[in-house]
């Protein structure tokens, strides 16, 4: 049996950045607070728990004083800046490069729509294609004062006015066919007014995407390796298993099961951006093993 790890799975440049970091910081002192898991999966995290690190909630981190607090590379509201100020916290900023750029750009927007509003005029309204709650979008939404409208898929587009401007950005890693889905319904239901939109997913990610579909083509099984709070892994997964059928999803290598693979000449590992290359290792050489 040939078994083959995708080449373009695993973390991307904003995970490896926030790593790094940390694992730079545990070295150093062997002590480091996390707001939020550093990444969507559960082995990596506690990888990183037993050198030192801790992850907290925004909540513990008010009661915080005089400690490091690393920010991921989800990116945060600007809230989390003033509370860390507050309570004389150091932050690592592992904010992501292609995250902070969106932030600024929708803050940048934000405050010319204000200007626009005190000069008598009307702001435009702010449109975020991402998933409600995560991380990421919640510091993008910061940026707005609360403001921006998130909209999940183009059912959602119900509860937006139209008669406004609409300024439209996307969560970073979300995927291409949604936003242009989207962009497409906007322009079909807007009568008046103007319309701008912005393409602010991330290549690296995006790109990533039919490398993988031909992957998965090539192979007789897949064996998608993601934790299960990744969004990133879950799009990733189902694109897979259409192209694939015989597609399963595991956390890590104690949930595989022998009879996925007992007739398959090749099987393909892949997996998240927030999956690490050397569970993906463990995953392959279980397989290898037969052991599963």
């Amino acid at each position: 049996m040939k078994v083959e790890i995708d080449s373009n799975s695993g973390f991307c440049f904003g995970v490896v950045n926030a790593i790094r970091k940390a694992e730079k910081e545990l070295d150093d002192t062997g002590q480091l607070y996390c707001l939020g898991d550093i990444v969507h999966n559960a082995r990596e995290v506690e990888r990183l728990q037993a050198k030192g690190l801790q992850t907290i909630t925004h909540n513990d981190l008010e009661n915080l004083k005089n400690v490091k607090v690393l920010l991921r590379a989800h990116g945060e509201p600007p809230k989390t800046y003033k509370m860390a100020s507050r309570n004389k916290v150091e932050v690592i900023d592992a904010t992501c490069p292609v995250v902070l750029q969106l932030q600024r750009r929708i803050k940048k927007a934000y405050d010319e729509g204000e200007i626009e509003e005190k000069k008598g005029g009307v702001k435009p309204l702010i449109v975020i294609y991402g998933k409600n709650g995560h991380a990421e979008v919640n510091g993008l939404v910061g940026q707005t004062n609360g403001e921006a409208v998130v909209i999940q898929n183009k059912d959602e587009l119900d509860s937006i006015d139209f008669q406004r401007d609409i300024i439209l950005y996307s969560q970073t890693t979300k995927s291409l066919e949604g936003f242009r889905e989207i962009v497409e319904e906007i322009k079909n239901r807007k009568k008046g007014g103007k319309f701008e939109y912005y393409d602010t997913i991330c290549r690296q990610v995006a790109n990533r995407m039919e490398k993988m579909k031909e992957f998965a083509k090539n192979h007789d099984v897949v064996i998608f390796v993601s934790g299960s709070k990744s969004s990133n892994g879950k799009v990733l997964f189902e694109m897979c298993k259409e192209v694939n059928p015989s597609t399963y999803m595991i956390s890590d290598e104690t949930e595989l099961d022998s009879k996925w693979t007992e007739d398959a000449a090749s099987v393909g590992i892949c997996g998240a951006t927030s999956t690490p290359l050397w569970l993906m290792e463990k995953v392959a050489g279980t397989v290898k093993s037969g052991k599963q």
